[in-house]
Parts: C-alpha cells; sequence; structure tokens
C-alpha cells in the first residue's frame, strides 16, 4: 500500500540521515493494513528515539512523530491532513509574527464601516 511505502521511505531517509545512529534498530513495529473501509495504522519505534505513528481514513490521517535534534533538542511534531490540507502542530515550527496594532485598527474599522453598496447609475 501506498502507506506502506511512505513508511518505508522514512525510515530509509532516517537511516541515511548524517545525525542519527546508523546502527539503531528497529525495537517496535506494528501495522495494521487497510482494511475494507480504508481504515490503517501503523507506528513504530527505534533504538535511537525515533518513534513514529499514523491513522488514517480516506477522510483524513493523523500523526505524531519525536526525535532528538542533531543539537539535543526533543522534537516532537503532530499532524493532520485532510480535504483541507496538512496541519502540523509543533514547538520547533516557526511562526508569523504578531499582526501589528495598526493593521488590527485598519481591519476592526473597515469591519465596523462597511462600504456602501455601489448604486446603479440610472437613466
Amino acid at each position: 500500500t501506498l502507506q506502506f511505502q511512505l513508511f518505508c521511505l522514512a525510515l530509509i531517509g532516517c537511516a541515511c540521515a548524517d545525525n542519527i545512529n546508523k546502527d539503531a534498530q528497529i525495537r517496535s513495529f506494528q501495522n495494521e493494513a487497510s482494511d475494507a473501509e480504508g481504515n490503517y495504522q501503523f507506528a513504530y519505534e527505534t533504538s535511537n528515539g525515533i518513534q513514529y505513528q499514523e491513522a488514517g481514513n480516506p477522510n483524513g490521517v493523523r500523526g505524531a512523530l519525536a526525535y532528538v535534534s542533531p543539537e539535543g533538542e526533543q522534537i516532537s511534531l503532530s499532524y493532520t491532513a485532510d480535504e483541507e490540507g496538512y496541519h502540523p502542530v509543533g514547538d520547533h515550527l516557526p511562526t508569523p509574527p504578531p499582526v501589528p496594532a495598526y493593521v488590527l485598527r485598519a481591519l476592526e474599522y473597515i469591519r465596523t464601516h462597511p462600504p456602501a453598496p455601489a448604486q446603479k447609475d440610472q437613466q
């Protein structure tokens, strides 16, 4: 299945990365292949601290992973993917800067003072 192929690619990517123990062993692996309704789930953990799990169905996917970065920082990421896209959540992900106060005031003004409806020229 596609999920199993993605899982294998993820493992290969982890094994080929320079910053992880190439001698890491798989400590646990669980795989429930897709059933008749398209539901599936899998999870694995390696001896160097990588943990990954995912469950999904035709309507979407939910998953989580954790590992230690080359700088020694614990990285945790959870995500969902559905008809509205991919939604990752993690403290290590960049966030946009706050919206400036003057922009918030302008938006509030626009909200409270909507433009008048356009009038057609009457002849």
